[in-house]
Parts: C-alpha cells; structure tokens; sequence
C-alpha cells in the first residue's frame, strides 16, 4: 500500500521580533496579563522583503535543500494562507515562480489554521493515486497584516512565519495513515476576517469593519477542546493506537490554555507534546508546520515514532492526522 512520506521540512520566520512589552505601548494591555491567558510572549512580524510567498518560498528552500530535490522535480505546491500576498494570482503561483518550480502546478487552499494539516491530507490522496509525485506543503501567514492593532484581544495572540514540507509515495510503513478532519459553517461568526470593502454597494455587508481578523475568544475554548478531543480519539481509535503510541503531538499552537486541557483530557505524557507557542504566538496555518520542522531539528522524534498532529480554526475547521515518521 502507497502511503505519502516526508522526505523533509522547512521554516521561515520574520527577523523582526514584537515582545509583550512591546504591545504595552499599542494598546492598554501588560506582558503578565498576555502571558498567563495566553502562554505567549513574543511573536515575529514581517518587515520589507518579506511578503507572505516570500517567506514561504524561503520555508521551501530549505525543505527542499534537507532532500535534495531539485525545484524542477516538484509536481504540485500546495500553500495554505489566510492571508495571501494577492487575491489573485495564489500565492502558491508566486512560490513556484520564486523557486524555479516550472512543472509544478499550484494553488492555494483556506481552511484557517487547519489549512497546512489539510494540505497535507490533499497531498496524500494524489501521491496515493500517483505515488511518484513530489509535493510541496506549505503554511505561510503575515497576519500582521490581518489584525486590528487597536483590538488587545486579538492583536497579542497573532505572528508572522512560514512552514514546508515535502512529500511522495513509499510502499513501506511509514508515512501518512490517517486523517479525520471536519468543518461546520454554522460557526463561522466565532471567528473570521471580512473580504476587502465591495465596490458593488449591493454586496457590502451592512456593519463592515475592515478586512481584519474578528474572534470570540471565550466561545470558542470549549468546542475547540471539545472537538479536538473527539477528533483525535476517533482517529486513534480507528487504527487501533491510543496515545499512548504517541512518540510527540504537534497541536495548532493557538492558547495554552487550550493545550493543557486538551493535554489533560486526552492523557498525553508532557514530554511528548510539542509546544512552541511562547516564541512565536499563532501563526494559523503556519504554526504546525514550523512546528513540525523544529521538532525535526531538535531530533524530538525519530524513524518509526508516531507523530499527531491537530489542529483547529475559522470555518469552523478543525481534524487529526497520523503519521509514521
């Protein structure tokens, strides 16, 4: 059986770095009162030359750089975003150009920040169907310049950065062996981003803000742990594991008030939960995917550990996905 593998990841932060202190100075907030609701401290904010597909150009650089791989021997890039360099053309065509990758096909793909567990799940239905296939998985943000810096409750939680990841088909044991992802757009109001004003005064929504990021934070705890819960036992169920076959679980790094309890209800040891949140805040679709780039690097799991990942975002969007490393 053809399973999707990784053949390597890669990451691309701003150099930038904005401290909770810093924010002391925007808006009517303090680096303790941040830090204890949220568990961040610090998050990177793009500056020049570091548009979103430049910085997700460079995260697949450096992926493809740890394979091997030249940019012309890629298939398809598939880039998960909120917030896109263009409307149009994707993001993803902008990547392709930037590295050279001149058969590959592109697009980008919107599931907030479930967007790069997604992606990856696409990824291993056509490696699947054409196991020779090489494809590009990334998850790049500048969400910067996506929130309300006047809005405390949203603009402290939000970063800028990029991850990658490279995938093709093995017959072996490892790879990707199962998903279980989930939207419901009955939910869409707890947290979302309106489209830049209409120019057709029919089609503007009556009470238009701004092109910016919206959240109900304290309605979205519950179903967020809620639902992530219930994804990630039904997927272990599923293929007969239990987490405790878990070598590390890379989560959406969103609150880490959301982390431990999620922590707490599905009985996951610590040291095998991957937690990044602190340095970089949410990055939406990029957070898994830096993620699960520095836990490669930092050699937290090795060839045949079972990596989770899980994730949770605007749609509602949220899944689990299982791999073997």
């Amino acid at each position: 059986m053809t399973r999707a593998v990784i053949l390597g990841t890669g990451s691309c932060l701003p150099k930038r770095t904005l401290a909770n202190a810093d924010l002391e100075h925007i808006v009517d907030t303090s680096d303790e009162w941040i830090a204890s609701r949220t568990g961040i401290r610090f998050r990177r904010i793009a500056g020049a030359g570091e548009q979103n597909y430049q910085l997700a150009a460079k995260a697949g650089r450096r992926a493809l750089a740890i394979t091997g791989i030249d940019p012309e021997e890629l298939d398809l890039i598939i880039v998960a975003t909120i917030s896109p360099h263009m409307i149009m053309p994707s993001t993803a065509c902008f990547v392709q150009a930037e590295l050279g990758a001149v058969n590959a096909f592109a697009y980008d793909i919107n599931a907030a920040c479930a967007g790069f567990t997604y992606g990856l799940d696409l990824a291993s239905n056509y490696i699947q169907n054409r196991p020779e296939m090489k494809v590009l998985v990334i998850g790049s943000e500048t969400l910067s310049a996506r929130v309300n810096w006047q809005d405390r409750n949203t603009c402290v939680l939000f970063g800028d950065g990029a991850g990658a990841a490279i995938l093709t088909g093995s017959s072996g044991d490892s790879g990707i062996f199962g998903s279980n992802l989930h939207s419901d757009g009955r939910l869409w109001h707890l947290l979302s981003m309106e489209s830049p004003e209409s120019l057709n005064p029919d089609l503007r929504p009556e009470n238009w803000q701004g092109a910016f990021i919206q959240m109900n934070g304290s309605d979205i705890f519950k179903p967020a742990v809620r639902l992530l819960e219930h994804s990630v036992v039904s997927l272990l169920r599923h293929h007969n594991q239990t987490i405790n076959d878990v070598g590390l679980m890379i989560p959406h790094q969103a609150n880490i008030r959301i982390l431990n309890n999620l922590k707490e209800r599905l009985g996951i040891a610590e040291d095998r939960l991957f937690i990044n949140l602190e340095k970089y805040g949410n990055t939406s679709a990029a957070s898994i995917p830096i993620a699960l780039d520095e836990a490669h690097r930092q050699g937290r799991f090795v060839r045949g550990d079972i990596i989770l990942l899980c994730t949770f975002g605007g749609g509602l969007t949220w899944g689990s996905l299982l791999m073997r490393w």
